[in-house]
């Protein structure tokens, strides 16, 4: 038996697997299917920030000790959906799918529960088969946007043994080989206790000075920052002009540190009495970050777009004794490892003179897979007889490539469905023509690769 295909992409459409939810019951019902379909399975179970989550692991044979793998990879959770008023399409609810003109609309339609059911699917008709080379396991993990946790866990409990891995991505069925790596930037500014009894004086007063002003933009995601218009770098720019003696009463900027904020907010007061005021602080952190940027567009690589790596700030936020600066970093593939740790420095030592705490996390190293190698070359040979485009494209943004690529595992991107204008917006549909593309391009190359 097999399943319905359409039937099944409303069901996984349904369950709500964005960043404050859990991966566990989608993979319970996955599990089903694929035991039903005489599959076997095994599920991963993890905590990750209190909430249980899981992994789940899909084979056309029981795992042997030893054995080299073809793996292929889908993120099963979402980012948040956002206010549900602006799901039109989907009448307010987007875990309600719908079926319009051809295309499946709902979160994460493109970005990519619904590439899992397509390689499901290719498993199931292979299933029998006999993989005299590499043998296909099918995974599906968690806390993709979130620091890619579930392809962590995977990774250090050694649940794979893979030569090569086809990475689920919404590419428009383009083949992507590169894509920059990433990394989360955290600075707290503290607020002196001068400035603190100020502002407190101030809340209390009958009378106020206080101006506010507020500063649109365009939202884009961080890994195409061209695209946007940031909000919080107008604001930056009209602190550096205003005098020492600004004290930042309040200051709001974006909800994502790896999105563009499209709008901020400053509330400020002008006082002699306060010596040093976060707005020196701030404009000299903004002097810093400044410089770097400019240091990374040095570097070049016209394979990307930008060509340069990218340093954009996306979260500001005003805290009893200090502001929160959040952002993230893009890095090109032709950084090495030290320019890329330089620039970080700089900002580092800046923080430093300031007195401010500098973090970073969930650093994820750029990849890039050779177009000499046999894998991508099979690819792009397999797309050829397809019909489609088999030019090999980057990513500005990171995924679990840069994890896998890391144990020496060959990796590369596709998947159906756009990516601009499409994921992360509340108009997010795949065509299912292209989901029956993908599904035929995932089966010739466990052919290829495997039988």
């Amino acid at each position: 038996m097999s399943f319905d295909f359409i039937q099944e992409c409303r069901k996984l459409i349904s369950f709500d697997t964005s960043p404050l939810q859990s991966t566990v019951e989608v993979c319970e019902h996955l599990a089903n299917l694929a035991r039903e379909n005489e599959l076997y399975v095994e599920i991963q179970n993890e905590i990750q920030n209190g909430i249980s989550q899981a992994n789940i692991l899909v084979r056309c044979q029981p795992f042997v000790a030893g054995d080299q793998e073809f793996l292929l990879q889908t993120h099963l959770d979402t980012v948040d959906p956002g206010s549900f008023s602006l799901w039109k399409k989907n009448s307010f609810n987007p875990f309600d799918a719908v079926i319009e003109d051809g295309k499946i609309f709902g979160l994460g339609a493109a970005e990519v529960k619904l590439d899992f059911l397509c390689k499901l699917q290719v498993m199931i008709e292979l299933k029998k088969s006999v993989f005299k080379n590499l043998k296909p396991v099918l995974v599906g993990t968690f806390g993709e946007e979130t620091g890619m946790q579930g392809a962590l866990k995977l990774i250090r409990k050694n649940k794979i043994n893979a030569k090569y891995a086809l990475i689920g991505e919404p590419t428009n069925l383009n083949l992507v080989n590169a894509s920059k790596g990433f990394a989360t930037v955290e600075i707290k500014i503290p607020i002196s206790g001068e400035e603190q009894k100020y502002k407190s004086e101030k809340s209390i007063s009958e009378s106020t000075s206080t101006q506010t002003k507020i500063f649109s933009g365009k939202s884009a995601h961080s890994s195409t920052p061209h695209l946007g218009e940031s909000a919080a770098v107008k604001m930056f720019e009209f602190l550096s002009q205003m005098p020492d003696q600004v004290v930042v009463v309040d200051i709001d900027a974006g909800t994502r540190v790896n999105m563009i904020p499209n709008q901020a907010m400053i509330e400020f007061d002008v006082t002699a009495s306060v010596q040093k005021t976060s707005t020196q602080k701030i404009n000299y952190l903004y002097s810093a970050m400044n410089s770097v940027q400019e240091k990374m567009k040095t570097v070049v690589d016209q394979y990307f777009e930008p060509q340069h790596s990218t340093l954009s700030v996306g979260i500001l936020r005003t805290f009893a004794d200090y502001i929160f600066i959040g952002g993230s970093c893009r890095i090109l593939p032709s950084v090495q490892q030290d320019i890329y740790e330089s620039w970080m420095a700089l900002i580092h030592q800046a923080c430093s003179e300031v007195g401010a705490e500098f973090r970073l996390q969930d650093y994820k190293r750029p990849f890039r897979t050779t177009e000499n190698s046999p894998f991508v070359r099979g690819a792009i040979q397999e797309l050829e007889k397809l019909g489609l485009d088999s030019q090999c494209r980057s990513l500005a943004s990171t995924n679990e490539a840069s994890l896998f690529s890391r144990l020496g595992i060959e990796c590369l991107c596709l998947g159906a469905g756009l990516r601009e204008g499409n994921v992360h917006t509340p108009n997010e549909y795949v065509t299912i023509s292209d989901l029956e593309k993908a599904m035929i391009f995932y089966k010739k190359m466990i052919e290829r690769f495997c039988l």
